[in-house]
């Protein structure tokens, strides 16, 4: 089976660079020990079941011994030999170099070490995969060249059409699921990944054991608010109304599913434009992928051919989840803007270096207009404060992007750029 080529490739290879050891996270799925294993040199599986009885005792009595091997050194499901975590550690002292060892394993089992591996064992969150890195994408549009040098930027045509768009929502980006024979194979996937979440995942997580029918309504009703604001009480309310469950109680279960990766919320920018209280800042609900809110939500590719709505909102979690694995190359982070006069930017990608891009997603052509309007008014009223605040200006944003399910992307006269996600890499 050929590797199809991640971007975390890259960032693995620098964080191997830097640090004694990298710890891969990440939800279930997503490709963690296949990435890894195009960069180990040497690596022992916990998870083979002719090995597993003699690696474990060994692990648990001497686990230093496990260590001997060309470097990098993979140990995948390392948390089921939890005292390797201090073995290595005082390895990478004695050794004193890089590069040296790379941990995966299950999302699903919370380890406890004794020491927190701070400045020796550092640790990347991996996605599943992007459009881009599943082939869907032409990759056409540099994310990165798109900062640096927008004005060469000439328009772009997307290869997608909306059938496939909605496909690859439903599906999501795990990386089985692009090998899976039949169309009905891809689409189970994302559903099993659903259902392990509620019945086993959720308590294994930190063996507590939790309701699994409870965990599934938290999960659905989370999927019903995907990319909205919706206040913890509006979520809580809509599974009180079937469950008895206690406030403590869910916030254990978020806890749980965010410890899992299943969970991905948006937290909100807030710059001293207005004031405070103007600034919404609740977290906007989302998952890691959109593919987790349509199987909480019983749904298939058919179901959207008419409820556009949920599509929306459904297309917004698959853009934010592609950018975020895009800009990961550059060490940035998402956010999003929404203030109570309704001016609003679905999302704010904001680099290390200070730049940033204000972001619409519009899934169909009929929103462009609206959606690049919002992002001129911003912009405008950032620069109405900062004729009265120049002491401390905002910085005004490098890029406008209205991130699109059309064919065509190109630079409106307003200097907005109307991107296909189709067309986009990092």
């Amino acid at each position: 089976m050929e590797y199809k080529k991640r971007i975390i490739d890259d960032l693995l290879e620098m964080r191997l660079e830097a640090f004694g050891a990298t710890l891969i996270v990440g939800p279930k799925g997503c490709g963690k020990t296949t990435s890894a294993k195009q960069k180990a040199k040497s690596f022992v599986e916990f998870q083979d079941e002719e090995q597993r009885e003699n690696l474990l005792a060994v692990a648990s009595t001497s686990p230093s011994h496990l260590l001997s091997g060309e470097k990098p050194r993979l140990f995948d499901e390392w948390q089921d030999a939890p005292k390797l975590w201090g073995a290595i550690r005082k390895s990478i002292d004695d050794l004193g170099q890089n590069g040296l060892y790379i941990l995966t394993g299950s999302s699903s089992k919370e380890v406890y070490t004794a020491h927190t591996g701070t400045l020796r064992i550092s640790r990347l969150i991996m996605y599943p995969m992007s459009l881009f890195e599943s082939g869907e994408s032409n990759g056409t549009v540099s994310l990165s060249e798109l900062f640096d040098n927008p004005e060469k930027f000439d328009g772009c045509k997307c290869d997608l059409s909306i059938d496939d768009l909605i496909f690859a929502i439903c599906r999501g980006g795990w990386p089985k699921s692009l090998y899976n024979p039949t169309t009905r194979a891809k689409l189970e996937v994302a559903k099993d990944l659903f259902r392990q979440t509620y019945n086993v995942d959720i308590s294994n997580i930190d063996t507590i054991q939790r309701n699994p029918q409870w965990a599934q309504a938290i999960i659905r009703s989370y999927a019903r608010n995907i990319c909205t604001l919706a206040e913890t009480k509006t979520i809580l309310s809509d599974v009180k109304a079937n469950y008895d469950i206690s406030d403590s109680a869910y916030y254990a279960y978020i806890n749980a599913l965010n410890k899992l990766f299943i969970i991905d919320d948006i937290n909100a920018w807030s710059p001293a434009i207005r004031s405070k209280t103007a600034i919404r800042a609740a977290k906007k609900r989302n998952f890691i992928d959109p593919s987790i809110a349509v199987a909480a939500l019983g749904l298939s590719p058919k179901y959207f051919n008419t409820d556009f709505k949920t599509l929306g909102f459904l297309f917004e979690s698959l853009c934010i989840r592609d950018l975020k694995i895009y800009s990961s190359a550059f060490d940035a982070y998402m956010s999003y803007y929404h203030d109570r006069y309704g001016l609003e930017a679905d999302g704010v990608l904001h680099l290390n270096d200070g730049r940033y891009a204000l972001i619409e997603f519009k899934l169909g052509s009929a929103e462009i207009e609206k959606g690049a309007n919002n992002l001129i008014r911003i912009e405008n009223l950032i620069k109405e404060y900062n004729t009265k605040e120049s002491q401390c200006p905002i910085r005004l944003p490098d890029l406008k992007l209205v991130i699109t399910g059309t064919q065509y992307g190109y630079k409106r006269d307003d200097g907005v750029f109307v991107i296909p996600i189709g067309c986009l890499k990092n």
